[in-house]
């Protein structure tokens, strides 16, 4: 869409150009690996180009930390303009930069794209939520472990992760999310919405 990103941020703003016309945006993810957990390496290498570090020697040690093959099913809603411009761009494959992930040599591979209609869900208990939500908007049903859905292993996978900016120096705002097969039931915060059997929870 052609926004500026960190570099082109300037003293005067709080976030970066592409953080605050889409922050708003509201999105469901599905990891789609096994049992919603994405394996992670971590690399150490030197940086001994000179100018890299103003320590003696001028050498930067960096350690990098990325999930190995991700896979999700994201969605958002489109409920203004922003987001209408968005969703047309993802179904055409038009965009002004390489998408990527975290950083530029870790490219993002968009498919499979549909436009669907979602129907709000008012139901919240006893609800089968695919993707992630987060964990103050609902727990497991009572009777998940009695009720699990179909032939299924039941599992849960819970862990912090990056919702938000914060504004003074712009790092990682976490949050609680959890990923599970078993049922769920939600509080009147959450933002529901179904397709077919399908619930999915948008923040």
């Amino acid at each position: 869409m052609g926004f500026r990103g960190y570099n082109g941020q300037t003293k005067a703003e709080t976030y970066p150009e592409f953080y605050e016309k889409l922050k708003n945006l509201k999105v469901s993810i599905c990891p789609l690996n096994k049992k919603g957990y994405i394996p992670k390496k971590v690399q150490t290498f030197n940086n001994s180009v000179g100018y890299a570090s103003k320590e003696e020697g001028g050498n930067l040690i960096v350690k990098e930390q990325w999930l190995e093959n991700p896979k999700w099913e994201i969605a958002f809603l489109v409920d203004d303009p922003q987001s209408e411009n968005l969703a047309e761009r993802i179904l055409e494959s038009r965009f002004e930069f390489l998408p990527y992930l975290g950083k530029n040599d870790h490219t993002a591979v968009i498919e499979n794209v549909e436009e669907v209609e979602l129907e709000a869900e008012t139901k919240r208990e006893n609800l089968r939520v695919y993707g992630l939500f987060p964990a103050n908007q609902g727990s497991l049903s009572e009777d998940s472990a009695r009720r699990p859905f179909g032939r299924e292993v039941p599992y849960k996978y819970q862990e912090r992760l990056p919702v938000a900016l914060e504004p003074a120096c712009n790092q990682y705002v976490t949050q609680a999310m959890i990923d599970t097969n078993q049922r769920v039931s939600l509080t009147d915060a959450a933002s529901v919405f179904r397709l077919e059997e399908r619930h999915y929870v948008f923040f």
